[in-house]
């Protein structure tokens, strides 16, 4: 992609300034009135093209980046929209797998804003951020134009922006307690929620759920007729070997089996979401056979930026999102299996009102020592009071305590140096998708002044 130049950046920043400046995305008024209102002023644009939607609680990111990367290789024009971003919000609309261009999302920008200050004054509350970003997406997608879209919902399903969309196959990943707040407090009232996705006459992929959550969806399903492929039933993993780089997997799909696809990302819970991207990608096209080689350059070429990442090596330093007992017992089981770590220096630094016990119960398995912090987002929690959780699971003795991420990055990699051993020492860092974009953003900076 060629360079941003300073005019574009300085109003693609004003853009930024002005989204923000809405309802931020923590602040939800579960309705699909206002975006229903805004789509519509709008032409409806999200309606001018095919859709995958994505929803669940984990896993939903990266396979909507694994869907898009099979769909481009078999030659279709993809947008996909995820939420939230680690760098930039351009990394939010992305279209053929990359950022949209600056000025694609000016002049998107510029067709929608009177519509936005529009609809702000017709309703008690004003269209929030998420909302705008969602219509944003839609709008530049019509305008490019895309072959298919590739939807991530934000939070829960039913009320979601991304609702208004009509789509072809909807895909449910595995579903646990989050934004309970708004959600419901149990997995069958989260899952409820979720499957208001699942659209009438829709094939749903259904990835592996917990009985309470299957229950839910398999009675959505049924009341509006969709066609289902379950993990573990219709569609499986069959065979899972570590490789250089990431790992090789067969996969069973209704219709067929795919032998020998490389998949650059670790974990199992990656093989998972690789199958359901792929029986996502086969319903799609419907009768027509997927090509072979497309699907495994399809894998080959997917990545997944802050899941399981390795940000550096020597020291070998890793990033991942995980921001739930769900995720960090994920990221647990990887570690452990995949990586050959004589010591790990754990770094944390978690959102208020997440479940940071349940996260750090899990990373306790995997971390020798801890070091707390905080992110720059005001929902950080204080790092006080990660402290006290920390050192109730991990003993004080394995517990250190900074006041920035970039303070504890720098304990970690001091930490890591011992000349005389042999030791291979892992840094990792989690909690919170806005705590890894920023470690990356340190990390680079930081190795880039060594020369590195």
């Amino acid at each position: 992609m060629s360079a941003i130049t300073p005019d574009d950046q300085e109003r693609i920043d004003a853009i930024e300034v002005a989204l923000l400046k809405r309802w931020p995305e923590t602040r939800i008024a579960p309705s699909l009135e206002r975006i229903t209102a805004l789509v519509d002023l709008l032409g409806s644009p999200q309606l001018t093209y095919p859709t995958i939607h994505i929803g669940g609680t984990n896993g939903k990111t990266t396979t909507s980046r694994m869907i898009d990367s099979l769909l481009f290789e078999m030659g279709l024009r993809t947008g996909r929209f995820t939420s939230p971003h680690l760098e930039s919000y351009r990394e939010r609309i992305a279209i053929n797998g990359q950022p949209i261009d600056p000025k694609a999302l000016i002049f998107s920008y510029n067709d929608i804003a009177a519509y936005l200050d529009f609809m702000d004054s017709k309703f008690d509350t004003p269209v929030s951020f998420f909302e705008a970003m969602t219509a944003l997406a839609f709008a530049a997608f019509a305008e490019h134009p895309i072959d298919v879209g590739v939807i991530e919902v934000g939070m829960g399903g039913e009320w979601d922006s991304t609702n208004v969309v009509d789509a072809d196959v909807s895909v449910i990943m595995p579903i646990d307690l989050d934004h309970t707040e708004y959600l419901g407090e149990t997995i069958a009232e989260i899952a409820k929620t979720k499957a208001g996705i699942i659209k009438e006459g829709g094939f749903i992929v259904l990835a592996q759920q917990k009985p309470e959550a299957a229950v839910e969806l398999l009675k959505k399903a049924a009341a509006v007729g969709a066609d289902i492929a379950r993990e573990g039933v219709e569609y499986a993993v069959e065979s899972r070997t570590l490789a250089v780089g990431g790992q090789l997997l067969t996969i069973r799909t209704p219709k067929d089996t795919y032998e020998d696809i490389f998949l650059p990302l670790h974990g199992k819970h990656q093989a998972s979401n690789a199958a359901a991207a792929l029986v996502a990608v086969e319903a799609f096209f419907g009768e027509q056979e997927l090509d072979y080689e497309a699907v495994l350059a399809g894998f080959a070429n997917a990545h997944s930026p802050g899941r399981c990442e390795v940000l550096h090596r020597d020291p070998t330093i890793i990033i991942d999102a995980a921001h739930n007992p769900h995720g960090a017992k994920a990221l647990t089981e990887t570690i452990q299996s995949e990586f050959t770590f004589d010591e790990v220096i754990g770094i944390f630094a978690a959102m208020g009102d997440k479940d940071v016990e349940g996260a750090l119960v899990e990373f306790e398995k995997v971390m020798d020592s801890v070091i707390v912090t905080k992110n720059s987002s005001t929902r950080s929690m204080a790092v006080e009071k990660v402290e006290e959780i920390a050192s109730k699971i991990f003993g004080a003795d394995r517990v250190f305590a900074a006041e920035t991420l970039e303070n504890a990055i720098e304990k970690a990699i001091k930490d890591s140096i011992r000349p005389l051993s042999e030791d291979t020492i892992g840094i990792l860092i989690t909690g919170s998708v806005v705590t890894v974009g920023e470690a990356r953003t340190i990390v680079r900076k930081r190795f880039a002044k060594e020369g590195a």
